[in-house]
């Protein structure tokens, strides 16, 4: 019979393992990675030891649940995950070189200046409403667009509708009990 093998065969195609940023770059002892809940401590960090050559200290597992929302009804929720904890023997610096990061860091910063910038500028560039015309061209309750009142001398002028005509200059109006009004209305 064949020797076992100390360790056992890891399927790489298998566990897949997703980086999170860390937050500094230099003197990283713990690192944080995102796998399929299905991972086991000890294959992760045997992944880590073979793969990438760290020397793991210890592993802590969390089992995370996909963010979840309901859209029109239906419930539409991301996979679920494993994060883990992963905690070095020898302390690791990523090189600026090697990776990246420093013009990550400048993105992250020039996007925090440039929405708080936004925001500013917003308040002088207020972009307006296609409506917003309408609301200052609007006058209060019971305004009649500068049209004098009916009843009066320049109301019979202007009149707009036939029967506006009726109305006489002293206010009063066709069909009233006044003892005033000489005219009646015949139909």
């Amino acid at each position: 019979m064949g020797s076992r093998s100390r360790r056992r065969v890891v399927q790489f195609a298998n566990l897949p393992i997703k980086l999170l940023m860390p937050n500094s770059f230099t003197n990283i002892r713990e690192i944080a990675l995102k796998t399929i809940p299905s991972a086991t401590k000890i294959e992760i960090k045997r992944v880590l030891e073979s793969l990438y050559g760290f020397e793991v200290e210890k592993v802590r597992t969390l089992n995370m649940d996909g963010k979840k929302k309901k859209r029109g009804g239906l419930l539409i929720a991301k996979p679920d995950y494993k994060k883990a904890y992963v905690t070095l023997k020898s302390p690791l610096s990523i090189s600026t070189n090697l990776y990246p990061i420093r013009i990550i860091e400048d993105d992250k910063m020039r996007m925090s200046k440039q929405t708080k910038s936004s925001v500013v500028e917003e308040e002088a560039h207020a972009t307006t409403h296609w409506l917003d015309h309408k609301k200052e061209a609007q006058q209060p309750f019971g305004a009649r667009n500068n049209r004098p009142r009916l009843g009066h001398p320049e109301a019979a002028a202007i009149a707009k509708f036939p029967w506006s005509s009726m109305r006489f200059a002293s206010g009063s109006t066709i069909g009233s009990n006044s003892q005033s009004s000489k005219h009646t209305l015949k139909l």
